[in-house]
Formats: C-alpha cells, sequence, structure tokens
C-alpha cells in the first residue's frame, strides 16, 4: 500500500495558543496574503513561490496540502484566522522509516507571539502518539534563521549539527542547521500524549 493510501485521517488539534485544522479552499485569499511576503519566504526552501500568486493559494488550499504529499498538514488558525502552516512527513525509505520531518511557518504579522512553538509541539506530540514507527523528528533550519531555531529549542529540540553549505536558496549557498526530537525525551515532558491519540481515533472513527 502506497504511503498516501496509508496515511492516517488528519486530526484537529486544540493547544494553548492555536487550533490547527486541515486546509481548505476558502482559506486561498487569507493564504495568498501570508505567503506573498518577502520576509516570510527569505527563510522557506527553494521551491516556495515568490512572489506567492492567487493561482498558489488555490491549488495548495484546494487540494495541495491535503494530498498526502507533503505528508501531514495543518493550518495554523489563531483567534479564528488563519496565521500559517505546519506540517510532518515520515520519510519512506526502508533504513529511514523511522524518521520524519517537520517544517512550519507564520505569517510576520503574528511572529513573536508563541504561536509557531504552540504548534510545533502539538505537532510533535501527535506524531510520536499516532506513528508508532518514529522514533525521531527533525527540522532543517537556514542556520541565519534564528528565530526558526529558537523555536525548535523551546519545543524541547537539540541542535544535532551544522550542513555546512547545504542548501541554496535564490543562487545563494546556504548552511542548514538539523533540529531534532525523540520519542525517549518526549515521553519525559507532560505532554497530552492521550489527548492527541484520542483526536486521532475520533477522526478514524
Amino acid at each position: 500500500m502506497s504511503a498516501v493510501a496509508d496515511r492516517l485521517p488528519l486530526p484537529i488539534l486544540q493547544g494553548e495558543r492555536c487550533l490547527l485544522r486541515a486546509y481548505e479552499a476558502a482559506d486561498a485569499i487569507a493564504m495568498r496574503t501570508l505567503a506573498d511576503n518577502p520576509k516570510v519566504s527569505y527563510n522557506l526552501f527553494e521551491g516556495f513561490p515568490s512572489p506567492y500568486l492567487a493561482e498558489h493559494a488555490e491549488a495548495w488550499c484546494g487540494r495541495e496540502a491535503n494530498s498526502g504529499e507533503f505528508g501531514y498538514v495543518w493550518a495554523i488558525i489563531f483567534d479564528g484566522v488563519l496565521v500559517g502552516t505546519v506540517g510532518v512527513q515520515p520519510l519512506q525509505g526502508p533504513g529511514n522509516r523511522c524518521n520524519a520531518e517537520i517544517g512550519y511557518w507564520v505569517g510576520e504579522s503574528w511572529w513573536g507571539r508563541g504561536i509557531a512553538s504552540d504548534a510545533v509541539r502539538q505537532v510533535s506530540d501527535w506524531a510520536f502518539a499516532a506513528l508508532p514507527q518514529i522514533t525521531r523528528v527533525y527540522a532543517s533550519i537556514y542556520a541565519r534563521n534564528e528565530a526558526s531555531q529558537a523555536t525548535a529549542r523551546k519545543c524541547g529540540y537539540v541542535r544535532e549539527g551544522l550542513q555546512r553549505q547545504a542548501v541554496i536558496k535564490h543562487g545563494q549557498v546556504i548552511d542548514l542547521a538539523i533540529w531534532a526530537s525523540y520519542r525517549t525525551e518526549i515521553a519525559r515532558r507532560d505532554a497530552d500524549i492521550g489527548a492527541a491519540l484520542a483526536a486521532t481515533a475520533t477522526e478514524r472513527a
């Protein structure tokens, strides 16, 4: 069975600061406003559209985000408003299926409010609870992106190392910082794993 066919239903997750839910076609207008910002795209990987056009937002919200191609993807909702994206993608190779990569971003107007940290914590907890094969969740972050690294640190991730000259963005070669969280570490936190499992079970019923 393919990874997409074997994919769990996406649960709604409620944290201390934000709610996480599936993207909807109606999110396209807000998504374009958030994403069409050079300060946002500056630290997102090559391939993220910039400028971010209406057609990009419509494709993402209407199909791509929920296709399974990018793993499990949530819209970040704060006070009823779309403010960003968080997702986790399990790796599929036979030797690295215990790994999953997490990615996240929040629109500029909502920086510094702890929203990204809340979203990352929720998704990390859910991944360890709902995906028993996962023992490590990692984030690949541009070394220049201190704010995103601070978010990972606040969520209990540890910096594993620096990959020098590892990626290119707009013709510039960039160092990549690798941050990770492990199943043994997550178990030591007072994370509400039961709630994450219950949310997933409810969505599957």
